[in-house]
């Protein structure tokens, strides 16, 4: 902990603040502090114990991910009070488990659109890599129904669905360009040069035009 205090930067602490996060450490010395404590669990554990927002981060880069339990992985995400602790903890951990499926399901259909943000994040990563047995079109129905009032996270883990079907499954891309097309969600989205909207229906074709060129 002592460590993380040495490494806090105020520049840092700034620009994570603007999206949430209320930790001041740059991430790449976080990487290299991980890198040199290598897999950790007990330590992880004690690291997350904290409520530390940096500690968190860390916790998640040097833990074992298959030592947790799915009821563990369950508090833990309700825990997440930040964004990148709940975005890191669900890319770096609960994708790794034999539990991601179970929570999946579970927490798509959790009350709380950040719990549900969380179950579509996993199911947005079964779209592009094991769609077998995902109701696509089913998927699109309820996007089409919910995505336009949905709560912020939750929306925008509906919107990166919405955009890997049309991407990854051309059979569906034309209903997806559409339904993007008229809920406008993310339209008017700031985006920087060179950079992708995150409208669906510009980033689909953008996304499919690439994988053409290549």
């Amino acid at each position: 902990m002592a460590e993380l205090a040495a490494l806090e930067d105020p520049k840092a602490r700034e620009v994570n603040e603007r999206h949430g996060d209320d930790h001041g450490v740059n991430l790449s010395s976080l990487r290299a502090l991980a890198k040199r404590l290598r897999t950790q669990q007990e330590l992880a554990c004690q690291l997350w114990e904290t409520d530390d927002t940096a500690a968190r981060l860390l916790a998640i880069l040097i833990c074992r991910p298959k030592a947790f339990e799915r009821d563990e992985l369950d508090v833990m995400l309700r825990e997440a009070r930040t964004p990148k602790v709940h975005d890191w903890l669900v890319n770096y951990v609960v994708k790794k488990t034999p539990h991601s499926e179970e929570l999946r399901l579970a927490w798509s259909a959790d009350s709380d659109p950040v719990v549900a943000s969380a179950g579509w994040a996993l199911t947005t990563e079964c779209v592009r890599k094991k769609p077998e047995g995902l109701d696509l079109a089913g998927l699109l129905d309820v996007i089409e129904a919910e995505m336009r009032d949905a709560p912020d996270r939750l929306q925008w883990a509906m919107n990166e669905c919405l955009g890997h079907i049309g991407i990854e499954h051309a059979e569906h891309r034309a209903r997806a360009i559409e339904i993007g097309e008229r809920l406008e969600v993310f339209k008017d989205y700031p985006t920087s040069p060179g950079c992708t909207s995150p409208f669906a229906p510009i980033w689909i074709i953008e996304m499919v035009r690439r994988q053409h060129d290549k």
